[in-house]
């Protein structure tokens, strides 16, 4: 099979033939899958620099999130088969053509949703919709605050505090990035390149009524951008930390959390998924349902072929990519 292979960490993956799975060796519980397209995101960027929460031991390739078709199953495996359509959370390898995936992340693809929007949508949607729903448990006329809004992300918690019923202040860089956050269904967008985030949510707030700021923060860029959001928060809010795009972990004053009774939630989706199996169960049900009715709608601003791969991590490391970029696995046989 083709794939994108990474020798070390640090080093620059290289585009080879690469052996097929082996089915016989499939271990109980795992499903080999021929990949139909593979979801990009930041932390493929970090996993290649051994700098992701999991690191693989020796050769890998990245990608996180698959569609695609069964083509064996291991021992044990029973709600899916051979011949089916499915997408799945690999712990790593979706860049290749064939992937093995744990069974307990593998799910059918009900009909209507494609491959290309079930690639795009487990890990950008299910981070969103668990983290606002589950861990900041947002109520209706609440004011959430999202930044990096037109991202893969962000932009999906636009979407996913809106069906909350949340008011939502969305963060961007430029005016195209704004506009995208404002088609998506946000309620006030920030220009962060040319205005202050801290001032601009402290006066959108009070015309809202709540001059004292915010009750969420969506966060998945760290770095200054935190430091303005705790700036701008009400007393109780909750501060989600997704991830660090900026590249500067922030460094939490405890003081600042202890004089306004601030929570700083931590949310990893992949961990989250395994530690609460039946949530993870009843909440991915209800993300496609929606994704099935098209109540949610991934927007996938380019579809690169997989040898293209390199492209879509550039575009990304770069911070030019704007909703979700996807892999066509299927483009090299």
């Amino acid at each position: 099979m083709k794939a994108w292979v990474c020798n070390a960490f640090g080093e620059k993956p290289q585009w080879v033939d690469a052996p097929d799975p082996v089915v016989s060796a499939l271990q109980p519980g795992q499903v080999l899958i021929d990949v139909a397209a593979c979801g990009v995101n930041f932390a493929d960027t970090l996993i290649l620099l051994g700098k992701y929460q999991k690191r693989p031991d020796g050769p890998f390739s990245p990608g996180f999130e698959v569609s695609g078709t069964v083509r064996a199953v291991g021992a044990d495996v029973t709600h899916v088969k051979p011949g089916d359509a499915v997408m799945a959370l690999p712990d790593w390898g979706g860049y290749a053509e064939q992937v093995i995936a744990d069974g307990r992340f593998v799910i059918p693809l009900p009909d209507g949703v494609g491959f290309n929007n079930a690639a795009a949508f487990q890990i950008a949607y299910g981070t969103s919709w668990f983290a606002l729903k589950y861990r900041a448990d947002v109520k209706p006329g609440e004011i959430v605050l999202v930044h990096g809004a037109a991202g893969g992300v962000g932009l999906t918690a636009v979407e996913c505090a809106k069906l909350l019923g949340a008011t939502v202040i969305a963060t961007a860089g430029g005016a195209d990035k704004c506009q995208i956050a404002r088609d998506h269904g946000a309620d006030h967008v920030i220009d962060y390149k040319t205005e202050n985030i801290r001032d601009r949510v402290c006066g959108i707030t009070a015309t809202l009524g709540q001059p004292k700021g915010v009750d969420v923060v969506y966060d998945p860029v760290g770095g200054d951008v935190f430091e303005q959001s705790l700036r701008c928060v009400a007393p109780g809010a909750r501060m989600l930390l997704i991830g660090f795009a900026s590249g500067t972990v922030p460094q939490i004053p405890a003081n600042i959390l202890l004089v306004k009774n601030v929570t700083a939630i931590g949310f990893y989706f992949g961990a989250y998924l395994e530690q609460n199996p039946d949530i993870a169960q009843q909440g991915m049900a209800d993300l496609l349902g929606r994704l099935q009715s098209g109540a949610i709608r991934p927007m996938i601003s380019h579809v690169y072929r997989l040898e293209q791969a390199m492209d879509a991590l550039a575009a990304i490391r770069d911070r030019t990519a704007t909703g979700k970029l996807v892999i066509d696995c299927r483009a090299s046989r």
